[in-house]
């Protein structure tokens, strides 16, 4: 009899999961609780509109392609992407402006320019971030950090002995403040806290390892959109023989003599000699698992920020604006202070702007744009929502026109919206935090619930809310390390 593995959840970590334990020899089975497969990594279409849903930057795209060479199929002939020249445009009330090149060459001479920086300082600060991500990536990225192994190999000893010289002990704030002059700049390169749901005031200083993702290994628009992404993945799932099965909210993972046996979903016992969930780690304990011990401890962490989104369909086209646009708030400390203390939104928001239409423009009407403009927003604590929408879209307007020197609400044609309570509806993310746990402390990293469980035998985990983290690479990764850990099947 070949041996099976049962995959809860048909996120991006989910399909990478079924397509690498497929490759390993097991007849794999994904159980879905939605009709679709992708979870954040979604598309509607609406009113002539194409909007993604849920992530919109692409980075790392070898984290995909590799999931078909895999099973010795040519990538191209599933998904395409290309590489952007521009990675993002930033704009301040002031009228200031800056379109970061992709080019490292090109970003240090335009950013020097702009904001009066020292080439050199600019230099040094790329290039220290090329040796945080070179020297802890094993650690922090490829391994389990929770298994002994990954502590003895000579790459993981030397980034623990360099780990003090690379921003631990400050925060991310406190780093870029000692290296850049502009504060402007300090707050372009403090955003990036945000790519795993953390304050730039508390998220450490080795966090600056993070551009080196976009500006050195490149960010990417993968043709159709980024649901093609999702389209694609279940695609090779469905022709290397595993099996979906949607609409099928699972109920229970069955535990026998502490060893994960299968699960139990609409009244029926799928048996498997391995189970992995890509469920946030919270509500696969507390729903999955009642009756086992839980990690209180990882599961009592702080959340990550969420997201509230309008997608609004735009009669009027910005020359002015790419793929990736930033408005930054005016007083960003008090922003996060907002997000994380207060668990509530300022009345001066960051204003994200992503338009995939400027990339594909099929996605909207010709003269139209179609806009996912996006805020942080705290994980959802029974916050008045609705209130808090009506405020958003005040502070977002007033945003744009304020920048942008235009009255977007004359050209809004469509909208709908996502706040964290759809968010946590529609993917089961524990109060609707993107990310799991935040990363607001030095430890948070360690802190994270680990890839497997160590009283459950041949249970894993994988997907953001474990270790490494949120986000389509992270996501992927931590598919991968479960893809290793668990042994080749044999019949």
């Amino acid at each position: 009899m070949p041996k099976t593995a049962v995959v809860i959840g048909a996120g991006v970590a989910g399909l990478a999961a079924a397509i690498r334990l497929s490759a390993k020899g097991y007849d794999v089975t994904v159980f879905e609780a939605n009709a679709h497969a992708g979870g954040k990594l979604h598309a509607k279409e609406i009113d002539g509109y194409r909007f993604d849903l849920g992530p919109s930057l692409f980075t790392m795209p070898w984290l995909v392609t590799e999931l078909f060479e895999l099973h010795g199929k040519n990538p191209e002939a599933y998904f395409t992407y290309s590489r952007k020249q521009t990675v993002c445009n930033y704009f301040w009330e002031d009228g200031t402006s800056f379109s970061m090149p992709s080019d490292p060459k090109k970003f240090i001479e335009s950013a020097a320019s702009c904001f009066g920086e020292d080439p050199m300082a600019l230099e040094s600060y790329m290039s220290q971030n090329k040796k945080k991500y070179d020297r802890t990536r094993t650690l922090f990225l490829e391994n389990s950090l929770h298994k002994l192994g990954t502590y003895i190999s000579k790459d993981t000893l030397k980034a623990l002995f360099a780990i003090r010289s690379m921003g631990i002990n400050t925060t991310l704030y406190g780093y870029h403040k000692k290296v850049f002059r502009s504060k402007k700049l300090v707050q372009l390169f403090n955003r990036y806290a945000t790519y795993n749901g953390s304050s730039p005031y508390k998220t450490p200083g080795i966090m600056s390892m993070i551009p080196h993702l976009e500006m050195a290994l490149g960010t990417y628009f993968p043709h159709g959109g980024m649901h093609s992404i999702t389209l694609a993945l279940q695609q090779l799932a469905l022709d290397v023989g595993v099996r979906f099965k949607f609409e099928h909210l699972v109920d229970s993972i069955v535990v026998e003599k502490g060893t994960a046996i299968g699960i139990h979903c609409k009244g029926k016992e799928y048996l498997a000699n391995f189970v992995a969930s890509t469920m946030d780690v919270y509500p696969t304990y507390k729903k999955l698992l009642p009756k086992q011990w839980h990690p209180e401890k990882v599961l009592r962490q702080e959340r990550s920020s969420s997201a509230l989104i309008f997608y609004w369909g735009v009669a009027k086209t910005f020359p002015q604006l790419d793929l990736h646009n930033i408005l930054f708030s005016e007083d960003y400390r008090t922003e996060f202070d907002y997000l994380f203390q207060k668990k509530s939104i300022y009345k001066d928001p960051t204003v994200y702007i992503n338009i995939t239409g400027k990339e594909n423009p099929k996605d909207a009407p010709k003269g139209h744009e179609n806009w996912f403009v996006m805020i942080n927003a705290p994980a959802n604590y029974g916050q008045d929502w609705g209130q808090l929408k009506e405020l958003a879209r005040v502070a977002i307007l007033k945003k744009i026109t304020k920048v942008l020197k235009v009255d977007i609400t004359l050209h809004i044609t469509s909208e709908f919206t996502l706040d964290p309570i759809g968010i946590e509806k529609t993917t089961s993310s524990y109060r609707g935090a993107l990310y799991g746990a935040a990363s607001n402390s030095k430890f948070s990293a360690f802190l994270r619930h680990p890839n497997f469980s160590s009283k459950i035998k041949n249970l894993y985990f994988c997907g953001g809310s474990v270790h490494p983290g949120g986000g389509i690479p992270l996501c992927l990764l931590s598919a991968k390390i479960v893809g290793n850990l668990i042994p080749e099947a044999t019949t």
